[in-house]
């Protein structure tokens, strides 16, 4: 039977696990609750859990389908959705049972203290999203209400903006330099290399760097870019770019950090519910629960499982050193519970799983890569000792913003006429050429000029160009 409970029920354990997660070393932000039915629950998924967002019709579109989806049985809503936010703010859907609303809670102190920890999270700015989330929301529709504007020109410019949102640098650890130190790189770049033997050698005439070229160097950020540097652009349009730019670069840490993050608070959620000496039937259902939540998906990647089974071997392998000695370089050597935190904080999921997920987790996980061959899926690779490595490397090439293409603008002069230079960094996977057409097409809505992507398609070098014309492929000698 399953117990009924109330809000005074719900704060009761929630003050329970506050202890736990102090007595465990967990440090963070002030966390607040709304309980909310399913119908609000669907609200908050379609617009990435925020409390206010801008209006655009693809938010409309993702809660129809969810609805939809959910009516007819097809998915289940999520035990809990948080924010990274100061106060950090989760959502209970009060149709849960008491068990899963402990396990939820417990498990949303885990994020708490990731997003409040993680380098990642860092440049967010916590404490300000929630009024900046609502504040651009109210700007966009100031712009819609417009009589000189209006709806149709704002999705216009959003459908666009939306379409090139993940362009942009993904490592914020990583600097990025000012125009003036750009300069000074490539006036250094143009000196010839020293040479102690230059009395000797044939004077080696010094190239005059192209400061006037823009950009300087590769530039990643497709909307900053276009926002700077297209004065065809009105104001409105900027701000657009702006905020559809600012909103990407909050949620990019969640996704370089989602295996990470999710094992994270899972791995809590466990250590919280052992704790605190559950009652015999919330216990049992909380077993059955866990074990939902962590379970290999065939043919895809539980982010729950995968960020668990990684972080318990992390400990396992600082605390109990003795059969993985030549794994283990800290010296002087720290306890599992101390390398948890520090990995916590200095890694994202690419260097999370290149630098501790080992063979025997992937023999362990059964993780394998598969392909598509005729009318079937047909196993490439298992995890043996000669392809386990390649199966890693697989999964490295996918995880966070691995499956977004790297696309950099190299000339915003090509041809002399103005028009659009991009090159992919191709990885040994072509684009799309269905979505390269789309996407394009929305870079010449923003640019107003033509644009060509420079990439590889069928081993072949090629230019994908969109003008009025529409679209083409070119090959390239």
């Amino acid at each position: 039977m399953t117990r009924t409970y109330d809000v005074e029920d719900l704060a009761h354990w929630d003050a329970r696990i506050r202890e736990k997660v102090q007595e465990f070393g967990l440090t963070c932000f002030s966390q607040e609750f709304e309980v909310c039915d399913h119908v609000q629950m669907l609200g908050y998924m379609a617009y990435h859990g925020m409390p206010s967002h801008y209006p655009h019709w693809s938010y409309g579109k993702a809660y129809e389908r969810l609805k939809t989806l959910y009516d007819h049985g097809m998915t289940g809503l999520p035990y809990e959705m948080v924010i990274n936010s100061d106060p950090c703010l989760a959502y209970l859907v009060k149709e849960n049972s008491l068990c899963l609303q402990i396990l939820t809670i417990a498990h949303v102190y885990g994020h708490n203290d990731f997003f409040r920890n993680n380098f990642t999270f860092q440049s967010t700015h916590p404490e300000l999203v929630i009024r900046a989330f609502k504040a651009r929301a109210d700007r966009v529709r100031s712009y819609i209400e417009d009589p000189s504007i209006g709806l149709e020109k704002v999705d216009a410019v959003l459908d666009a903006a939306h379409a090139l949102s993940l362009q942009c640098r993904r490592n914020p650890a990583i600097r990025k330099l000012s125009p003036e130190e750009q300069r000074a790189r490539a006036i250094a770049a143009a000196e010839p290399p020293a040479d102690p033997f230059r009395q000797i050698h044939k004077r080696v005439e010094r190239s005059e760097p192209d400061l006037e070229k823009v950009p300087l160097e590769p530039e990643e950020d497709l909307l900053l870019f276009i926002r700077d540097h297209n004065r065809r652009l009105a104001e409105w349009e900027k701000d657009l770019l702006t905020i559809v730019h600012e909103e990407s670069q909050y949620f990019i840490p969640q996704i370089e950090t989602k295996i990470m993050n999710e094992g994270w608070a899972t791995y809590w959620h466990r250590q919280i519910m052992n704790s605190l000496d559950l009652p015999q039937d919330v216990y049992l259902e909380f077993l059955v629960r866990h074990n939902q939540v962590v379970q290999p998906a065939p043919g895809d990647i539980n982010p729950y499982c995968l960020g668990l089974g990684i972080w318990e071997d992390i400990r396992r392998r600082y605390d109990e050193p003795a059969s993985t000695e030549s794994e283990i370089d800290d010296l002087p050597r720290k306890s599992g519970r101390d390398k948890l935190f520090e990995v916590r904080e200095v890694d994202r999921d690419v260097s999370f799983l290149r630098r501790f997920l080992t063979k025997d987790l992937v023999r362990e996980m059964g993780l394998f890569e598969y392909a598509p061959r005729d009318d079937a899926l047909i196993v490439t690779k298992v995890p043996s000792d000669e392809e386990w490595e390649e199966i890693k490397q697989t999964l490295l090439h996918q995880v966070g913003m691995g499956g977004v293409p790297v696309i950099r603008i190299v000339d915003a002069d090509y041809n002399h006429r103005g028009e659009l230079h991009l090159q992919h960094d191709h990885d040994g996977r072509d684009l799309q050429l269905e979505h390269a057409e789309k996407t394009l097409a929305h870079l010449y809505r923003l640019w107003t000029r033509p644009a060509h992507l420079e990439t590889v398609v069928d081993g072949e070098s090629c230019m994908l160009s969109y003008d009025s014309d529409g679209f083409r492929l070119k090959e390239m000698d």
